[in-house]
């Protein structure tokens, strides 16, 4: 099965009316898509294995065993009405890119894998990558077993009714020593490339907190303004400083959730859950972004009477591609342009312990995290052919 036969059967996975798609960790759309992978890893012979956090892998072994193996693949979930490129183009690509190596009668002496990583957005769970955080160590498995989607589900409690052992999440030393490198193709998720493929020289670090604003709930029609301890005003003024910050810093701040309890038209809320993504070229910045937004938040809180908190929930460095890995893909691929994205991987994870590194395909709209999310097919397509010339180099010599 080719390329758009793939996309084919992988596109109705949890979609959404308006186009978008929900493919949330452990939900049927999720497993789904689990299937899916499943299905094609064994039309191809891959040996299919799922590791103690819910990553799945799919190899193309050699004689001598799993030793500086080379993995590729991205992740299958999607944020909530996300597009359909994001992630899953990286795990088409790479179940295509072995069909090209085969027809180009390759024969590797390095094990490939095709990898799909569990809760890479971290749209149900609230940690993005946390499969990849799970294997390597970035996050406690005690935290990540509490972890709560917003009907209080734990993901312990998730994955153990997928049929899968929360108690044996954690690090995988073992399977991170047969990795030798890990290259993710992914679609860009801006306007910055302007030929069909690309390579990222870094990440941008950026990270995610939780703001807690308690007030008093109370009535919306007998309450006077004055009686009022209501947390949606410091919430609002949290969110113009969010943007006056990062304009300051020349970072980005967003803050695109938010629950408010008890959500009905004619009562003041008692409380606002609202969460902060901030991202920016240096560390600092990021730093002192979420430094002022948060002296506006505590500013705010107490001009109104409510309390505030404020939580880190998950935080990455900035991640420099392995130059070496980078310059030779570059080479191999005739040089291609370097750029560097503000968007978050699997591969910025696995940086610390293995070398990486990420091609990209051009994104004409410039959109991500949206239904209108969209790269040509004639560019997915050469994204499908520099993966395989990238693959052929590593694994054929």
């Amino acid at each position: 099965m080719g390329y758009e036969e793939m996309w084919r059967d992988l596109l109705p996975i949890g979609r959404v009316s308006g186009g978008g798609y929900r493919r949330f960790s452990w939900t049927a759309a999720e497993r789904e898509c689990r299937a899916w992978f499943a299905e094609e890893a064994g039309r191809r012979g891959l040996t299919l294995e799922q590791d103690r956090n819910g990553n799945l892998f799919a190899w193309w072994d050699v004689p001598g065993g799993r030793r500086d193996a080379v993995l590729t693949g991205s992740h299958l979930d999607s944020v909530p009405d996300g597009g359909a490129f994001d992630g899953p183009l990286g795990v088409v690509s790479a179940l295509a890119a072995v069909d090209l190596l085969r027809e180009r009668g390759v024969t590797p002496v390095r094990p490939l894998g095709i990898a799909v990583f569990a809760e890479e957005e971290g749209a149900r769970f609230g940690v993005a990558c946390l499969g990849s955080r799970l294997l390597t160590g970035a996050i406690d498995p005690v935290r990540a077993r509490a972890l709560r989607d917003g009907d209080g589900v734990t993901w312990a409690d998730a994955m153990a009714a997928a049929g899968h052992d929360p108690e044996a999440i954690g690090p995988d030393p073992d399977l991170l020593a047969g990795i030798g490198c890990f290259v993710e193709l992914h679609v860009e998720q801006g306007r910055a490339l302007e030929t069909p493929v690309g390579v990222a020289s870094a990440i941008w670090p950026h990270g995610r907190w939780r703001f807690d604003f308690t007030g008093q709930g109370n009535h919306a029609g007998t309450t006077l303004l004055p009686d009022r301890r209501d947390p949606m005003l410091p919430f609002a003024h949290t969110v113009l400083a969010a943007r006056d910050a990062a304009t300051r810093h020349e970072a980005v701040a967003t803050m695109g959730k938010v629950r408010v309890t008890p959500n009905g038209v004619n009562a003041i809320p008692s409380a606002v859950q609202a969460w902060l993504d901030t991202r920016a070229p240096d560390d600092a910045a990021v730093r002192a972004t979420v430094a002022d937004i948060r002296a506006a938040a505590e500013k705010a809180a107490r001009e109104h009477g409510v309390e505030v908190a404020l939580a880190e929930e998950s935080y990455t460095q900035v991640v420099d591609f392995h130059a070496e890995l980078r310059d030779r893909i570059a080479a191999t691929l005739g040089g291609p342009p370097v750029l560097p994205t503000g968007a978050g991987h699997d591969a910025g994870i696995l940086s610390a312990h293995v070398p990486t590194a990420m091609l990209f395909v051009r994104n004409p709209t410039g959109v991500s995290h949206a239904p209108e999310e969209h790269a040509e097919p004639a560019d997915c397509l050469t994204g499908v052919e520099a993966l395989a010339d990238v693959l052929e180099n590593l694994i054929a010599k």
